[in-house]
Protein backbone atom coordinates (compact mmCIF):
# COMPACT_ATOMS: atom_id res chain seq x y z
CA UNK A 1 0.00 0.00 0.00
CA UNK A 2 2.92 2.20 0.60
CA UNK A 3 3.80 1.90 -3.12
CA UNK A 4 0.67 2.10 -4.42
CA UNK A 5 -0.06 5.71 -2.32
CA UNK A 6 3.15 7.28 -3.20
CA UNK A 7 2.78 6.15 -7.17
CA UNK A 8 -0.38 7.92 -7.07
CA UNK A 9 0.77 10.86 -5.65
CA UNK A 10 0.45 10.34 -1.88
CA UNK A 11 1.41 10.26 1.47
CA UNK A 12 4.35 8.26 2.63
CA UNK A 13 3.03 5.39 5.16
CA UNK A 14 3.87 3.90 8.36
CA UNK A 15 6.01 1.08 5.72
CA UNK A 16 8.96 1.70 3.33
CA UNK A 17 7.85 0.89 -0.49
CA UNK A 18 7.79 -2.74 -1.51
CA UNK A 19 11.06 -3.89 -2.86
CA UNK A 20 8.87 -6.34 -5.05
CA UNK A 21 7.35 -3.65 -6.88
CA UNK A 22 10.81 -1.67 -7.29
CA UNK A 23 10.92 -2.08 -11.07
CA UNK A 24 7.14 -2.14 -11.54
CA UNK A 25 7.31 1.34 -13.02
CA UNK A 26 3.82 1.87 -10.77
CA UNK A 27 4.20 6.12 -10.90
CA UNK A 28 4.52 6.23 -14.63
CA UNK A 29 1.39 4.17 -14.91
CA UNK A 30 -2.13 6.56 -15.88
CA UNK A 31 -3.87 4.33 -14.04
CA UNK A 32 -3.81 1.48 -11.02
CA UNK A 33 -6.07 -1.18 -10.51
CA UNK A 34 -5.34 -2.86 -6.92
CA UNK A 35 -7.19 -6.37 -6.77
CA UNK A 36 -7.66 -8.36 -3.57
CA UNK A 37 -8.47 -11.84 -3.75
CA UNK A 38 -10.36 -12.68 -0.15
CA UNK A 39 -8.54 -16.19 0.79
CA UNK A 40 -5.58 -16.81 -2.18
CA UNK A 41 -2.38 -17.69 -0.35
CA UNK A 42 0.61 -17.94 -1.82
CA UNK A 43 1.62 -21.38 -1.40
CA UNK A 44 -2.25 -22.55 -2.71
CA UNK A 45 -1.77 -20.26 -5.78
CA UNK A 46 1.75 -22.16 -6.22
CA UNK A 47 -0.27 -25.39 -5.62
CA UNK A 48 -4.02 -25.12 -7.11
CA UNK A 49 -3.39 -22.23 -9.37
CA UNK A 50 0.23 -23.12 -11.04
CA UNK A 51 0.61 -22.11 -14.89
CA UNK A 52 -2.55 -19.77 -14.44
CA UNK A 53 -2.25 -16.34 -14.97
CA UNK A 54 -2.32 -15.18 -12.00
CA UNK A 55 0.79 -17.96 -10.48
CA UNK A 56 2.91 -16.92 -13.72
CA UNK A 57 2.64 -12.95 -13.36
CA UNK A 58 3.40 -13.21 -9.62
CA UNK A 59 6.37 -11.63 -8.29
CA UNK A 60 6.92 -13.18 -5.05
CA UNK A 61 5.01 -13.75 -1.31
CA UNK A 62 4.11 -11.05 1.00
CA UNK A 63 3.98 -11.36 4.71
CA UNK A 64 0.07 -10.37 5.40
CA UNK A 65 -0.98 -8.35 8.68
CA UNK A 66 -1.17 -10.20 12.09
CA UNK A 67 -3.75 -11.64 11.93
CA UNK A 68 -3.98 -12.42 8.38
CA UNK A 69 -7.88 -12.35 8.56
CA UNK A 70 -10.24 -9.98 6.66
CA UNK A 71 -11.31 -7.89 9.26
CA UNK A 72 -7.61 -6.71 10.19
CA UNK A 73 -6.52 -6.69 6.12
CA UNK A 74 -9.21 -5.13 4.59
CA UNK A 75 -8.52 -1.66 6.58
CA UNK A 76 -5.22 -1.52 6.04
CA UNK A 77 -6.25 -2.01 2.12
CA UNK A 78 -8.90 0.98 2.53
CA UNK A 79 -5.85 3.35 4.97
CA UNK A 80 -2.68 1.95 4.21
CA UNK A 81 -2.37 1.54 8.20
CA UNK A 82 -1.35 -1.84 9.86
CA UNK A 83 -3.61 -2.89 12.62
CA UNK A 84 -1.48 -1.42 15.37
CA UNK A 85 -2.47 1.77 13.93
CA UNK A 86 -6.65 1.23 12.73
CA UNK A 87 -7.82 -0.66 16.01
CA UNK A 88 -9.42 -3.47 14.02
CA UNK A 89 -7.85 -6.76 15.37
CA UNK A 90 -10.35 -9.58 14.37
CA UNK A 91 -13.52 -10.61 13.22
CA UNK A 92 -14.86 -10.11 16.77
CA UNK A 93 -13.43 -6.96 18.43
CA UNK A 94 -14.11 -5.84 21.73
CA UNK A 95 -15.25 -1.73 20.75
CA UNK A 96 -14.68 -0.30 24.58
CA UNK A 97 -16.19 2.62 23.24
CA UNK A 98 -19.56 1.33 22.42
CA UNK A 99 -19.73 -1.29 25.25
CA UNK A 100 -20.18 -4.20 23.09
CA UNK A 101 -18.15 -6.89 21.28
CA UNK A 102 -18.97 -6.52 17.33
CA UNK A 103 -18.92 -8.38 14.24
CA UNK A 104 -16.84 -5.51 12.83
CA UNK A 105 -17.20 -5.79 8.73
CA UNK A 106 -20.81 -6.01 8.99
CA UNK A 107 -20.35 -3.38 12.12
CA UNK A 108 -22.89 -4.87 14.43
CA UNK A 109 -22.92 -6.47 18.00
CA UNK A 110 -21.64 -10.13 18.09
CA UNK A 111 -24.88 -11.26 20.70
CA UNK A 112 -28.39 -10.64 18.41
CA UNK A 113 -26.50 -9.08 15.13
CA UNK A 114 -27.67 -5.63 16.15
CA UNK A 115 -26.66 -2.98 13.72
CA UNK A 116 -24.21 -0.20 15.50
CA UNK A 117 -24.76 2.20 12.35
CA UNK A 118 -26.98 4.64 14.08
CA UNK A 119 -26.69 6.86 16.81
CA UNK A 120 -22.80 5.82 16.84
CA UNK A 121 -19.34 6.73 15.86
CA UNK A 122 -18.80 4.77 12.78
CA UNK A 123 -15.99 2.42 12.36
CA UNK A 124 -13.76 5.07 10.57
CA UNK A 125 -14.04 7.43 13.50
CA UNK A 126 -13.19 4.52 15.09
CA UNK A 127 -9.85 3.92 13.23
CA UNK A 128 -9.06 7.25 13.72
CA UNK A 129 -7.34 6.74 10.08
CA UNK A 130 -7.91 8.48 6.91
CA UNK A 131 -8.95 6.64 3.82
CA UNK A 132 -6.54 5.95 1.38
CA UNK A 133 -8.96 7.71 -1.40
CA UNK A 134 -9.21 11.12 0.27
CA UNK A 135 -5.36 10.91 0.06
CA UNK A 136 -4.71 10.54 -3.26
CA UNK A 137 -4.87 13.57 -6.08
CA UNK A 138 -6.12 11.24 -8.76
CA UNK A 139 -10.02 9.44 -9.56
CA UNK A 140 -11.10 7.14 -6.85
CA UNK A 141 -13.22 4.22 -7.75
CA UNK A 142 -13.99 0.82 -5.16
CA UNK A 143 -15.61 -2.21 -6.69
CA UNK A 144 -17.50 -4.38 -4.22
CA UNK A 145 -19.83 -7.20 -3.74
CA UNK A 146 -23.22 -5.67 -4.01
CA UNK A 147 -24.26 -7.59 -0.14
CA UNK A 148 -21.34 -5.07 1.35
CA UNK A 149 -20.65 -2.15 -1.53
CA UNK A 150 -22.77 0.08 0.54
CA UNK A 151 -22.30 -1.24 4.21
CA UNK A 152 -21.40 1.13 7.18
CA UNK A 153 -18.09 -0.26 6.85
CA UNK A 154 -17.64 -0.14 3.33
CA UNK A 155 -18.80 3.56 2.83
CA UNK A 156 -16.75 4.43 5.48
CA UNK A 157 -13.46 3.73 4.61
CA UNK A 158 -14.53 4.40 0.63
CA UNK A 159 -14.07 8.04 1.59
CA UNK A 160 -14.65 9.92 -1.80
CA UNK A 161 -13.98 6.74 -4.34
CA UNK A 162 -17.26 6.30 -6.53
CA UNK A 163 -18.52 2.78 -5.21
CA UNK A 164 -19.51 0.01 -8.31
CA UNK A 165 -21.51 -2.71 -6.53
CA UNK A 166 -21.51 -6.35 -8.49
CA UNK A 167 -23.06 -9.64 -8.23
CA UNK A 168 -21.68 -12.44 -9.93
CA UNK A 169 -17.65 -12.78 -11.38
CA UNK A 170 -19.00 -11.64 -14.73
CA UNK A 171 -20.49 -8.69 -13.10
CA UNK A 172 -17.40 -8.27 -11.17
CA UNK A 173 -14.83 -8.11 -14.68
CA UNK A 174 -17.59 -6.25 -16.19
CA UNK A 175 -17.05 -3.54 -13.96
CA UNK A 176 -13.41 -3.38 -14.11
CA UNK A 177 -13.85 -3.08 -17.68
CA UNK A 178 -16.30 -0.52 -17.90
CA UNK A 179 -14.39 1.82 -15.22
CA UNK A 180 -10.93 1.03 -16.65
CA UNK A 181 -11.65 1.84 -20.38
CA UNK A 182 -13.74 4.75 -19.35
CA UNK A 183 -12.32 8.56 -19.73
CA UNK A 184 -8.73 9.41 -20.03
CA UNK A 185 -7.16 10.77 -16.99
CA UNK A 186 -5.55 9.73 -13.80
CA UNK A 187 -7.75 6.64 -11.50
CA UNK A 188 -6.94 4.19 -8.64
CA UNK A 189 -9.40 1.37 -8.91
CA UNK A 190 -9.64 -0.61 -5.51
CA UNK A 191 -11.70 -3.91 -6.60
CA UNK A 192 -12.33 -6.94 -3.88
CA UNK A 193 -13.71 -10.44 -4.90
CA UNK A 194 -14.68 -12.07 -1.94
CA UNK A 195 -16.14 -16.16 -3.25
CA UNK A 196 -13.09 -17.75 -3.11
CA UNK A 197 -13.13 -17.04 0.96
CA UNK A 198 -16.76 -18.31 0.84
CA UNK A 199 -15.84 -21.43 -1.19
CA UNK A 200 -13.19 -21.95 1.10
CA UNK A 201 -14.89 -21.59 3.86
CA UNK A 202 -17.77 -23.95 3.14
CA UNK A 203 -15.78 -26.59 1.42
CA UNK A 204 -12.19 -26.45 2.60
CA UNK A 205 -9.54 -24.92 0.73
CA UNK A 206 -8.12 -28.12 -0.54
CA UNK A 207 -11.65 -28.76 -1.77
CA UNK A 208 -12.32 -29.34 -5.32
CA UNK A 209 -15.18 -26.37 -5.41
CA UNK A 210 -12.17 -24.28 -4.60
CA UNK A 211 -9.84 -25.50 -6.87
CA UNK A 212 -12.39 -24.95 -9.72
CA UNK A 213 -13.24 -21.93 -7.97
CA UNK A 214 -10.02 -20.39 -8.83
CA UNK A 215 -9.65 -21.74 -11.95
CA UNK A 216 -12.40 -19.81 -13.04
CA UNK A 217 -11.17 -16.39 -12.06
CA UNK A 218 -7.36 -17.06 -13.29
CA UNK A 219 -9.45 -17.48 -16.68
CA UNK A 220 -11.62 -14.40 -16.18
CA UNK A 221 -8.37 -12.23 -15.32
CA UNK A 222 -6.44 -13.80 -18.09
CA UNK A 223 -9.43 -12.13 -20.53
CA UNK A 224 -9.49 -8.72 -18.42
CA UNK A 225 -5.53 -8.13 -18.82
CA UNK A 226 -6.15 -8.94 -22.82
CA UNK A 227 -8.82 -6.51 -22.55
CA UNK A 228 -7.30 -3.74 -21.20
CA UNK A 229 -4.13 -3.83 -23.32
CA UNK A 230 -3.08 -0.33 -24.11
CA UNK A 231 -4.69 1.73 -21.29
CA UNK A 232 -1.77 2.07 -19.48
CA UNK A 233 -2.87 0.21 -16.44
CA UNK A 234 -0.68 -1.17 -13.67
CA UNK A 235 -2.46 -4.29 -12.50
CA UNK A 236 -1.94 -5.16 -9.10
CA UNK A 237 -3.23 -8.27 -7.15
CA UNK A 238 -2.46 -9.48 -3.52
CA UNK A 239 -5.07 -10.81 -0.99
CA UNK A 240 -5.44 -10.87 2.74
CA UNK A 241 -4.96 -14.04 4.33
CA UNK A 242 -4.74 -18.03 3.16
CA UNK A 243 -6.35 -20.61 4.47
CA UNK A 244 -5.84 -24.15 6.64
CA UNK A 245 -8.47 -27.14 6.57
CA UNK A 246 -9.59 -27.78 10.44
CA UNK A 247 -10.64 -31.45 10.93
CA UNK A 248 -13.95 -31.11 13.45
CA UNK A 249 -11.49 -33.17 16.21
CA UNK A 250 -9.09 -30.11 16.03
CA UNK A 251 -11.49 -27.65 17.13
CA UNK A 252 -11.34 -26.66 20.98
CA UNK A 253 -14.73 -26.11 21.93
CA UNK A 254 -14.84 -23.33 25.27
CA UNK A 255 -18.16 -25.92 26.30
CA UNK A 256 -16.09 -28.54 26.72
CA UNK A 257 -13.81 -26.37 28.94
CA UNK A 258 -15.79 -24.55 31.77
CA UNK A 259 -13.27 -23.83 33.98
CA UNK A 260 -11.53 -22.07 31.40
CA UNK A 261 -14.71 -20.08 30.43
CA UNK A 262 -15.40 -19.05 34.05
CA UNK A 263 -11.76 -17.06 34.28
CA UNK A 264 -12.88 -14.47 31.47
CA UNK A 265 -14.87 -11.83 32.07
CA UNK A 266 -15.85 -11.49 28.69
CA UNK A 267 -16.22 -13.66 25.27
CA UNK A 268 -13.44 -14.63 22.99
CA UNK A 269 -12.50 -12.31 20.64
CA UNK A 270 -10.43 -11.95 17.69
CA UNK A 271 -10.80 -15.02 15.02
CA UNK A 272 -11.10 -19.09 15.77
CA UNK A 273 -6.41 -19.13 15.27
CA UNK A 274 -5.84 -16.32 17.41
CA UNK A 275 -8.34 -15.71 19.88
CA UNK A 276 -7.87 -12.50 22.54
CA UNK A 277 -9.04 -13.40 26.02
CA UNK A 278 -10.17 -10.94 29.11
CA UNK A 279 -9.24 -12.31 32.44
CA UNK A 280 -11.15 -11.74 35.31
CA UNK A 281 -9.23 -10.29 38.27
CA UNK A 282 -7.64 -12.48 40.06
CA UNK A 283 -8.05 -15.66 37.51
CA UNK A 284 -4.87 -14.68 35.76
CA UNK A 285 -2.72 -17.89 37.55
CA UNK A 286 -5.56 -19.42 37.44
CA UNK A 287 -5.99 -19.40 33.51
CA UNK A 288 -1.99 -19.19 32.81
CA UNK A 289 -2.01 -22.44 34.59
CA UNK A 290 -4.97 -24.26 32.72
CA UNK A 291 -4.05 -23.03 29.75
CA UNK A 292 -0.62 -24.70 30.38
CA UNK A 293 -1.53 -27.81 31.34
CA UNK A 294 -4.43 -28.75 29.28
CA UNK A 295 -4.29 -26.90 26.20
CA UNK A 296 -0.70 -26.76 25.40
CA UNK A 297 -0.87 -29.03 22.74
CA UNK A 298 -3.19 -27.00 20.97
CA UNK A 299 -2.12 -23.29 21.47
CA UNK A 300 0.51 -21.04 22.69
CA UNK A 301 -0.21 -18.71 25.44
CA UNK A 302 1.04 -15.06 25.04
CA UNK A 303 0.42 -11.90 27.25
CA UNK A 304 -1.27 -9.52 24.62
CA UNK A 305 1.25 -6.86 25.96
CA UNK A 306 4.52 -8.67 24.97
CA UNK A 307 2.75 -9.02 21.34
CA UNK A 308 2.22 -5.31 20.96
CA UNK A 309 5.64 -4.38 22.57
CA UNK A 310 7.36 -6.66 19.09
CA UNK A 311 5.44 -4.87 17.38
CA UNK A 312 3.30 -8.09 16.22
CA UNK A 313 0.28 -6.09 15.42
CA UNK A 314 2.48 -3.71 12.74
CA UNK A 315 4.43 -0.64 12.89
CA UNK A 316 3.11 2.69 15.09
CA UNK A 317 1.69 4.94 16.04
CA UNK A 318 -0.85 2.81 18.01
CA UNK A 319 -4.29 3.02 18.26
CA UNK A 320 -5.41 4.56 21.61
CA UNK A 321 -7.64 1.68 21.96
CA UNK A 322 -4.50 -0.90 20.82
CA UNK A 323 -4.37 -2.65 23.97
CA UNK A 324 -8.31 -2.94 25.09
CA UNK A 325 -8.92 -4.71 21.47
CA UNK A 326 -6.85 -7.54 22.32
CA UNK A 327 -6.82 -8.34 26.00
CA UNK A 328 -5.04 -9.83 28.48
CA UNK A 329 -3.61 -12.92 26.56
CA UNK A 330 -3.61 -13.82 22.76
CA UNK A 331 -4.22 -17.46 22.43
CA UNK A 332 -1.76 -18.16 18.84
CA UNK A 333 -3.35 -22.06 17.73
CA UNK A 334 -0.80 -24.47 16.59
CA UNK A 335 -0.86 -26.18 13.36
CA UNK A 336 -4.50 -26.47 12.13
CA UNK A 337 -6.29 -26.29 15.70
CA UNK A 338 -9.00 -24.07 15.97
CA UNK A 339 -10.86 -22.53 19.53
CA UNK A 340 -14.38 -21.17 19.72
CA UNK A 341 -17.13 -19.98 21.52
CA UNK A 342 -20.36 -20.52 21.80
CA UNK A 343 -22.80 -17.26 22.85
CA UNK A 344 -27.09 -17.55 23.52
CA UNK A 345 -28.68 -17.30 20.40
CA UNK A 346 -26.22 -18.14 18.15
CA UNK A 347 -26.91 -20.27 15.09
CA UNK A 348 -24.37 -22.80 15.38
CA UNK A 349 -22.47 -24.04 11.77
CA UNK A 350 -18.79 -25.68 11.30
CA UNK A 351 -16.41 -23.83 9.17
CA UNK A 352 -13.85 -26.04 7.01
CA UNK A 353 -11.32 -23.33 6.03
CA UNK A 354 -10.36 -21.04 8.68
CA UNK A 355 -7.65 -18.45 8.86
CA UNK A 356 -6.18 -15.85 11.30
CA UNK A 357 -2.90 -17.96 12.87
CA UNK A 358 0.58 -17.86 11.93
CA UNK A 359 0.96 -20.76 9.15
CA UNK A 360 2.96 -20.37 6.44
CA UNK A 361 -0.36 -21.37 4.35
CA UNK A 362 -2.51 -18.67 6.24
CA UNK A 363 0.34 -15.95 6.60
CA UNK A 364 1.79 -15.37 2.95
CA UNK A 365 0.18 -13.88 0.13
CA UNK A 366 0.83 -13.46 -2.95
CA UNK A 367 2.12 -10.56 -4.95
CA UNK A 368 1.30 -10.20 -8.83
CA UNK A 369 2.52 -7.40 -11.42
CA UNK A 370 1.30 -6.81 -14.76
CA UNK A 371 1.21 -4.09 -17.33
CA UNK A 372 -1.67 -3.37 -19.37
Amino acid sequence: MSSLTIAQGGPATAYSPCSLLKDSHLDQARQVLLLVVDGLGWNYLNSAGAGGHLQSLSVGALSSVAPPTTAAAIPLFFTAAPPARHGFTGWFTWLRELGCVSAVLPYVTRCGHLPLGEGVPGPLELSHCDPVTNQLPVESHIVSPRNIAHSVFNRSFSGSAEIHAYDDMTGFFGSLRATLQSGAGRKYVHAYWADLDTVAHVHGIGSDDARQHLEQFDHSFGRLLRDLRGTDTAVVVTADHGFVDVPPERVVHMDDHPELADCLSLPLCGEPRIAYCYVKPGRRQRFERYVSSELAEQMTLCTSQDLIDKGFFGPGPQHPQLAHRVGDYTLLLKENYAIKDHLSGEHAFELIGMHGGLSADELYVPLVYAAA
